[in-house]
């Protein structure tokens, strides 16, 4: 991917879904990212009645987290080679990567 790669934000993306808000950023920035899943995690199992029980959280736990620093790096980086890099990674990790956790698509106006 050349250096004009257009511009992703996850934060643009979540605002223009009416998912955030400024307000919300400040105050998400407050918090620890131990805070920020805890707090996920408890609001979750208030959807389901406090019964997360049977979910493969622990085993969940590395995919979820791999999931998000893509998104992060695929936003932050000017190229995919900046991303690979900043990963510590190599090209052709980093685009399987991208394309095994569906990265590009999840930026993509169309895939709503």
């Amino acid at each position: 991917m050349s250096s004009n790669k257009k511009y992703y934000s996850l934060s643009n993306k979540l605002r223009k879904e009416q998912k955030i808000n400024e307000n919300f950023e400040f105050m998400l920035s407050q918090l620890t990212l131990e805070e920020v899943i805890g707090l996920k995690l408890e609001s979750a199992c208030k959807l389901v009645d406090g019964k997360l029980y049977g979910i493969p959280l622990w085993k969940s736990l590395k995919s979820v987290v791999n999931d998000a620093i893509l998104k992060y790096t695929y936003t932050a980086s000017k190229t995919k080679s900046d991303g690979a890099r900043f990963l510590g990674i190599n090209l052709s990790q980093y685009n399987y990567l991208i394309k095994k956790y569906q990265t590009k698509s999840y930026f993509d106006e169309n895939a709503d």
